[in-house]
């Protein structure tokens, strides 16, 4: 006779009803935290399980229309301690004096209403669903409502809600300040922090690679690590026409940005082409501005050509394909 087969955990009814209502919507949390159903188990085995099956179509390119797209892409993927003025559409709240973009906050909270009423928006938040520019606006929108002094937490964005191209004026600079470490979380003028703010900016710190975003060319950041550094920097450009440009050049030799550099590979994120070059380890951020404009010059022309690939130009560019990886 069969053995009973045991009940698979995943379908077992979780014990919702003992810490919230029934009907009440469980909030999003870190996949890792308890789950805030009461369960007592971890948010990615309970109701995060059920979140990732109810994520939407996926938005290739959720800051596509949005100032400063490429920008929006390398702070959510790339620099680990920056922040950006936002503008709103129609100006901003009573009560609220600023917002602002910021790559990681205390606690990853995704949002926060300081003290002071101005708002901190997280750009390296999971998502509940697959239209980032929407969780973004959500979150968004109840931070600029919600009572100051006091994080936002993430929750799962349902319906047609406004998105980030909605809330955010097309017009206004986008301008990234990248800092050294995660100290702009503690305003000058605020009493000591707590221990756990405390603990999680030294965290964070102790994390950060240092990142410095070039000057004379958009959207390209130097970072350093033990071993030698890199530059990574996001291109706008369609796909193929790109990759087609980039084989022009690397079968001409002129994807270099000086002795000792050389153009590693890609990757796709959020819908655009990320072009990366290992650096020597001696060769700083100042000193990838003139090659790196020398190469956007060269990349222009390369871009500007509809001849057909020769042959070493296929073969170039069936090697930076195959060194391709996605991200999101």
């Amino acid at each position: 006779m069969a053995k009973k087969r045991p009940q698979n955990k995943a379908t077992k009814p979780q014990p919702q009803d003992r810490a919230r209502g029934a009907n009440e919507p469980v909030p999003v949390v870190g996949a890792r935290e308890p789950c805030p159903c009461g369960s007592g188990r971890r948010y990615k085995a309970c109701h995060g399980r059920v979140a990732a099956h109810a994520v939407t179509e996926l938005v290739q390119r959720p800051f596509e229309g949005l100032a400063g797209e490429c920008d929006w892409v390398a702070l959510r993927e790339l620099v680990p301690a920056a922040t950006v003025r936002l503008t709103l559409k129609g100006g901003l709240p009573d009560g609220v004096p600023s917002v602002t973009l910021a790559t990681v906050l205390p606690m990853a909270w995704p949002a926060l209403r300081r003290d002071d009423g101005s708002v901190l928006l997280g750009l390296q938040n999971d998502t509940s669903s697959g239209d980032l520019s929407r969780d973004l606006a959500d979150t968004l929108s109840r931070a600029l409502a919600a009572e100051p002094g006091n994080p936002v937490g993430g929750e799962r964005v349902v319906g047609d809600g406004p998105r980030l191209q909605d809330l955010l004026d097309p017009d206004a600079a986008f301008e990234p300040v990248v800092h050294s470490g995660f100290e702009f979380w503690i305003p000058e003028s605020t009493e000591a922090p707590t221990a756990e703010v405390t603990a999680s900016l030294e965290r964070a710190n102790s994390a950060a690679i240092p990142t410095v975003k070039l000057s004379g060319v958009d959207a390209a950041y130097w970072c350093e690590t033990p071993d030698k550094n890199h530059l990574r920097w996001v291109m706008p450009h369609a796909e193929e026409k790109l990759l087609d440009a980039l084989a022009r050049l690397h079968a001409a030799g002129a994807t270099s940005l000086g002795e000792g550099t050389r153009l590693v590979g890609s990757f796709r994120a959020h819908g655009l082409m990320v072009p990366v070059w290992d650096l020597p380890s001696a060769m700083g951020a100042e000193e990838c501005e003139k090659p790196a404009a020398a190469f956007a010059e060269r990349l222009a022309g390369a871009l500007a050509s509809d001849a057909p690939l020769t042959a070493d130009e296929r073969r170039a560019r069936g090697g930076l394909t195959n060194r391709q990886v996605t991200l999101s």
